[in-house]
């Protein structure tokens, strides 16, 4: 389970290094993908879950071929150096404005990389509404 934030930096070959907490879960790489306003860095072990959802996905539908085409045509593989860190491709990092102050959140099964800025509109956007879905997300729990 991957929790909290933490605020890395990108360097100028685009390279961020993981959160020390997670580098031995994540010593045999990372694969980075798209996900709405983020980046996304999944375990290998997340990413085969995602792949086998898809596979098993009736193709025949529009939007499984669409998403998986999007997923996959987009996805990194990435193995962390000798210091932890990982490089984020061009691509990802101009899909999700990247620059140089990143937030990397954990997000139960996987970690988010945001641009801070971002991430901190995000964050305010959703401060009201995140009190409320509580009951419907977790009904009786909370």
């Amino acid at each position: 389970m991957f929790l909290g934030t933490h605020a890395p930096r990108l360097d100028e070959k685009g390279r961020l290094f993981l959160p020390a907490k997670y580098r031995e879960e994540l010593a045999g790489g990372v694969v980075i993908t798209r996900d709405r306003s983020a980046a996304v860095r999944l375990p290998h072990e997340e990413f085969a879950r995602i792949t086998e959802a898809l596979r098993t996905a009736p193709v025949t539908a529009k939007s499984v071929r669409d998403y998986s085409r999007v997923f996959f045509a987009s996805a990194s593989d990435e193995l962390p150096d000798k210091q932890g860190r990982i490089t984020v491709p061009a691509a990802l990092r101009a899909y999700a404005g990247l620059q140089r102050d990143c937030v990397v959140i954990g997000a139960n099964t996987r970690l988010e990389i945001w641009d801070t800025q971002a991430w901190e509109t995000y964050l305010a956007a959703q401060e009201d509404s995140f009190a409320e879905a509580a009951e419907e997300v977790l009904p009786g729990i909370l």
